[in-house]
């Protein structure tokens, strides 16, 4: 289980009509499992890129970024991909539920084609009550509101266990009041499972509940404050 991640000079660049844009420039910052943080900063500032070079599904252009102190990028793809199935859960903004299965089956489709230890099904059937949808394991992603959609992402992204759970404005498609119940949720899967949370955000309220605020602009970190962990 991985327990610290940490960017060393990290830039990542795009070229594109001949153009250099660093989405990310010369960042160095370090993440703890225990702790939920909130990267916020207006749009264009680089925190969904940063999410993606975190997640290993992007790689920087120049610097590192170690897990427990180990460069995975550099590593073969399968090792990558076994990596971030192991140790990394996603969550987006738009919920990517596949609309003909049920909230269930949605749940299960990270491990369809993996070989676990655990029994998948009890496992989905375990994460679904966990946020709160022990009656809606049967029910189609068109059937369920906003919040409930994004309930059963984050069962999704946790039945395997991850050590980290990465989450690209979670709240960004919901009212306020269940933005809220959403963040409270990943707040709780943070105290009670241990895992690490990145989460970006434009909400500037809930980024206060976090332990550890990143703020961007222009690719860069322009304010690094840690809280109490509690």
């Amino acid at each position: 289980m991985i327990s610290t991640i940490k960017c060393q000079n990290v830039t990542k660049q795009y070229v594109g009509d001949g153009v250099i844009t660093n989405a990310v420039q010369n960042i160095s910052v370090e993440f703890t499992k225990g702790e939920l943080t909130a990267i916020i900063g207006p749009s264009g500032s680089g925190k969904s890129t940063l999410l993606s070079l975190l997640g290993t599904l992007d790689r920087p252009t120049t610097g590192k970024i170690l897990y427990d102190g180990e460069e995975i990028v550099t590593k073969r793809k399968k090792m990558i991909a076994d990596f971030r199935f192991n140790e990394i859960g996603f969550i987006f903004q738009q919920f990517h539920l596949l609309p003909t299965l049920t909230a269930l089956e949605n749940v299960l489709t990270p491990v369809f084609a993996r070989k676990v230890t655990y029994d998948k099904e009890k496992r989905a059937k375990e994460v679904l009550q966990q946020v709160g949808l022990a009656d809606k394991m049967n029910a189609l992603p068109s059937q369920l509101s906003g919040g409930q959609q994004q309930r059963v992402a984050i069962a999704r992204a946790i039945i395997h266990k991850p050590s980290w759970l990465l989450a690209d404005e979670p709240t960004g498609n919901l009212d306020t009041a269940t933005g809220e119940v959403i963040f409270d949720l990943l707040r709780e899967l943070n105290r009670e499972e241990g895992c690490g949370i990145l989460i970006v955000t434009h909400d500037s309220k809930l980024a206060e509940k976090a332990d550890h605020i990143i703020t961007m602009r222009d690719g860069q970190i322009m304010e690094d404050t840690k809280g109490d962990v509690s």
